[in-house]
């Protein structure tokens, strides 16, 4: 091992330990993230089970009969409970996407460090740093649409469950309105 190899690994080194722990970090992040979606989700359910029992107690006429009452709050429950499902599934996927963006970013700042370190001169640290700017660039902008069109059918998904119900509590509580 010549004297160049010995600077380059001892600077290779602390990237290394660097990398591990911005790994650990990463993933203490997405845990955390999945956790909070759980508890809203959970906090969610409660909230509609309170409204569909208020509205039992304040005995809203739009609804025949105690059978009415209890399939529809039934349903409700249903489509929050598909709904939570189906958000608590798309931020899974959302995290599982960032988290291996991270770890690739990670990686690829290891490489590009060994790079760096094996230039010769001032002017092939520039190419290479103007070489993985461009990269980045480039990635960046393909991951971003990736991430906002996932996003947006999420969104889109997640509240189709809750959107039904509400038309048709509309169609039941404006029915007997208009009769």
């Amino acid at each position: 091992m010549n004297a160049t190899t010995k600077k380059v690994a001892a600077k290779v080194a602390p990237v290394d330990a660097t990398v591990a722990a911005g790994k650990e970090a990463v993933e203490t992040v997405v845990k955390a993230g999945t956790e909070v979606a759980t508890k809203g989700y959970e906090k969610a359910v409660a909230m509609s089970k309170e409204h569909v029992e208020a509205a039992h107690k304040a005995g809203t006429q739009a609804f025949k009969g105690y059978e009415d009452m209890v399939a529809f709050g039934k349903d409700n429950v249903d489509a929050a409970i598909k709904s939570g499902t189906i958000l608590t599934r798309g931020v899974q996927d959302i995290n599982k996407l960032l988290f291996g963006l991270a770890q690739a970013q990670l990686e690829e700042s290891v490489a590009a460090t060994k790079k760096i370190l094996g230039c010769k001169s001032v002017k092939d640290v520039v190419e290479v740093q103007s070489d993985i700017a461009k990269a980045n660039y480039a990635k960046f902008m393909a991951e971003s649409r990736k991430l906002a069109d996932m996003s947006v059918k999420l969104a889109e998904e997640s509240v189709a469950p809750i959107a039904a119900r509400v038309a048709v509590a509309v169609e039941k509580t404006t029915k007997p309105i208009a009769a």
